[in-house]
């Protein structure tokens, strides 16, 4: 009996893996954006489905692409002040499947402070400080580090919010918009660690840090960071793994401060984004 069944199976193996490549399923490749009505300073997010890794284009610049699931895919995409709020292209590619969309950021206003700094707390600051913040803010690690919403990193109130434009000693800053938020704890009040991260950065105001001053930021994996500025102490070192909530300094007044506070800011892909929406989704 088993040589009448062998033809049988044999055939039955070469029609179950011949398929006519019109028959073959294909994953749909689906993108979705969130939030709904993003403004400027937001951060917004790209989810995907395909089959493979995608590629991701907004206004003809490629994001970094992470897979967050099975055939699921996440690219963020970061607004600030300076740039102009309307719509932005978006382009998702995967195998032979393309999406092409428009992304609306809406205007935001933001006030304007005048600001001035005593003698001594106005260095145009040094190369050193900035090479170092910038190579910082570059990082794009693969893993994801943190888990679930951002926390404050200080228990003291918000005096200054994100994005308002400044003069110092009565010129204005062209370029510049409040890259964070500022507590106004008191000198001496712990700082602690927004979300779960690696010590990527550890700057003083004795190495040349004159307008940040003591600095420490923190990559949280996958073009996020965040980091805290004017710190008195700074009880962490580069290189080390640090826990939501695990005090990594302590309030300051070091740099270009006019009074003790953390200056906190946050940042995707380089850019300095609003971290209040950090603060109430973190993005899983």
């Amino acid at each position: 009996m088993g040589h009448h069944l062998l033809p049988w199976l044999v055939s039955a193996i070469v029609t179950a893996t011949v398929v006519p490549a019109s028959h073959q399923v294909t994953t749909p490749l689906t993108v979705s954006v969130s939030p709904d009505r993003p403004v400027l300073g937001d951060t917004l997010a790209i989810v995907i489905n395909a089959a493979e890794e995608p590629a991701v284009e907004v206004a003809g610049k490629a994001l970094p692409v992470f897979a967050i699931g099975p055939q699921q895919w996440r690219a963020f995409v970061a607004t600030t002040p300076l740039q102009r709020p309307g719509q932005r292209s978006l382009v998702v590619r995967a195998g032979n499947q393309t999406r092409n969309l428009l992304l609306w950021v809406g205007d935001r206003a933001f006030p304007v402070q005048r600001i001035w700094l005593p003698a001594g707390k106005d260095s145009p600051g040094t190369d050193f400080e900035f090479d170092r913040v910038d190579a910082f803010k570059a990082l794009v690690s693969p893993q994801r580090l943190w888990q679930g919403a951002f926390r404050r990193p200080n228990s003291g109130p918000i005096t200054t919010p994100y994005g308002v434009r400044r003069y110092y000693n009565g010129v204005f800053a062209k370029d510049y918009f409040h890259r964070g938020l500022d507590y106004a704890g008191p000198k001496g009040s712990a700082v602690v660690a927004a979300q779960r991260g690696r010590v990527a950065l550890v700057g003083r105001e004795s190495q040349g840090f004159l307008i940040h001053g003591n600095t420490v930021g923190i990559d949280h994996g996958q073009g996020v960071l965040t980091i805290y500025l004017h710190l008195d102490q700074i009880r962490v070192q580069e290189g080390q793994m640090v826990e939501a909530g695990e005090v990594i300094g302590t309030v300051g007044n070091t740099g270009a401060a006019t009074g003790p506070h953390l200056h906190w800011g946050l940042y995707v892909n380089g850019e300095c984004v609003d971290p209040r929406s950090w603060l109430t989704q973190g993005w899983q």
